[in-house]
């Protein structure tokens, strides 16, 4: 592996320092962790949660939405941020807010002192999330980048995949505090190696000052974003008046962003950047693609559960298969990204995913866990190639002053992804299993319902497929913000 990056390098004409990139990708990588560790160790302590603070589903489940709305709202415009002030110093803050919040979150009196503490902590993973991939485009030559984004995507999937059953262990052993405690000591090293190796700010030629933030686009799209996200979660799958006015408000919200960026002299998201085909076809893949693995994620309880009839402990077992598929699958996938190009390989991640979703769609009950471990095996694997060679292909020529926003982008086409799919596939799943409460469904009905599911999911990955075929221009450099 190469050692040394930014090498030749020069600031006001001396040499600058050329961090080793395996230390970089480290502090990067465990930056990753953290994010996506505070998203799943959270969930499953919300039955003792709800206990500690003699409060209902609906209330605790604040808990783990105030940490994904904050992400989702903000990550555009931090990004943004970064590229304005200092990728370095923004990325080391988001770590501190981060690693601070989990203290304030496992001090917590009360449930409400808690929710706050959480969106703070989802303000830093924000941070986190959109720089670390923003800080690959700067420090690693453009023949790795795919290796890069493979390795972050592995960190993304192990995070996910460790939060439940570290989650678990310190539940029973510690309380329920100690989930959010454990990121300290994390968040610790994740500093240190960030401050020792990360390269220093350097403002780029042409990059506007940091009084040009886009104060009122970034307040407009954080509400928009807002309206959607709850439009989408609330109600658990039933859709009401409230949904229903809060995806009016979000529309209403997108008319006014970009009118607002249309007339802003630093927009937040230039309109220009939409006019790029690479860009927008891999933004539209990335949210079809995270909508049907949140399929995954809503129908695979139900039928391990109430079809195959397994016990907790097993549905928890078979449910990390996906994740841990995902981790060993993201380093080779980028190496293949970084031979064959983004374009093939991200091509050839959705022809798996498809595969995967087809054979889920029409596996017999008889086969049983073997039945449903495989297609789901293919389908992460497929997944995992996929990511890493979508975001390669949209990171690796970014401009430097727009790596950031761009970053915040792609990280948010997937959040809005996973959130669009928890409802939308979801309330296909309901349909499809003939059934007003799918937790007392019979065996049959649920089984029915996830070959419609995936059947579903099979269509939406075949329309990414042709978004891809026809936008061959991946393949080609991107100027985004041009």
């Amino acid at each position: 592996m190469v050692k040394l990056i930014n090498a030749g390098r020069t600031d006001g004409g001396r040499a600058a320092r050329t961090p080793s990139v395996r230390w970089v990708l480290a502090g990067l990588s465990l930056s990753h962790l953290l994010s996506s560790l505070g998203t799943s160790i959270a969930n499953v302590g919300l039955p003792t949660l709800a206990r500690a603070f003699d409060a209902s589903f609906q209330q605790v489940q604040w808990i783990v939405l105030a940490y994904l709305l904050a992400i989702t709202t903000l990550i555009v415009g931090v990004g943004r941020l970064g590229d304005l002030t200092g990728r370095r110093r923004l990325l080391l803050a988001g770590i501190v807010l981060f690693t601070v919040a989990s203290v304030l979150c496992g001090a917590a009196p009360t449930l409400r002192l808690l929710i706050a503490a959480r969106a703070a902590q989802g303000l830093g993973a924000a941070v986190m999330m959109a720089l670390t991939m923003a800080f690959v485009g700067e420090t690693v030559p453009k023949a790795r980048t795919g290796r890069a984004m493979g390795l972050l995507g592995t960190m993304s999937a192990i995070g996910t995949a460790l939060g439940p059953s570290l989650g678990g262990v310190l539940l029973s052993g510690l309380g329920w505090r100690a989930i959010f405690l454990v990121n300290v000591p994390l968040g610790l090293v994740t500093f240190v190696l960030a401050h020792r190796h990360l390269p220093v700010d350097r403002r780029e030629p042409g990059t506007a000052p940091a009084a040009a933030f886009d104060r009122m686009g970034t307040l407009l799209l954080a509400l928009t974003l807002a309206a959607y996200a709850l439009a989408m979660t609330l109600g658990h799958g039933s859709f009401g008046p409230l949904n229903a006015a809060l995806l009016v408000a979000a529309a209403l919200g997108a008319g006014l962003f970009v009118r607002a960026e249309q007339r802003a002299t630093s927009p937040l998201i230039r309109p220009a950047m939409f006019r790029d085909r690479a860009l927008s076809t891999s933004l539209a893949m990335s949210t079809l693609v995270s909508t049907v693995m949140m399929a995954t994620l809503v129908v695979g309880p139900f039928y391990l559960a109430r079809t195959l009839r397994l016990g907790e402990s097993l549905v928890g077992l078979v449910l990390s298969a996906g994740p841990l598929v995902a981790a060993l699958t993201g380093v080779p996938a980028g190496r293949v990204a970084d031979r064959f190009g983004a374009y093939r390989t991200t091509v050839a991640g959705l022809v798996v995913i498809a595969t995967g979703s087809v054979l889920l769609a029409v596996t017999p009950t008889t086969s049983g866990v073997l039945g449903y471990v495989g297609p789901i095996v293919v389908i992460t694997a497929g997944y995992a190639v996929f990511q890493t060679a979508n975001n390669t292909a949209v990171m690796a020529d970014v401009r430097p002053d727009r790596r950031g926003v761009t970053s915040g982008m792609l990280n948010l086409s997937r959040n809005l992804g996973l959130i669009t799919g928890t409802s939308a596939m979801g309330a296909v799943f309901a349909l499809a299993s003939a059934t007003t409460d799918v937790t007392t469904a019979g065996s049959g009905a649920v089984a029915t319902g996830m070959r419609v599911t995936f059947a579903v999911a099979a269509a939406l990955i075949l329309a990414a497929v042709a978004l891809a075929a026809t936008s061959r221009s991946l393949t080609r450099p991107v100027a985004h913000g041009s």
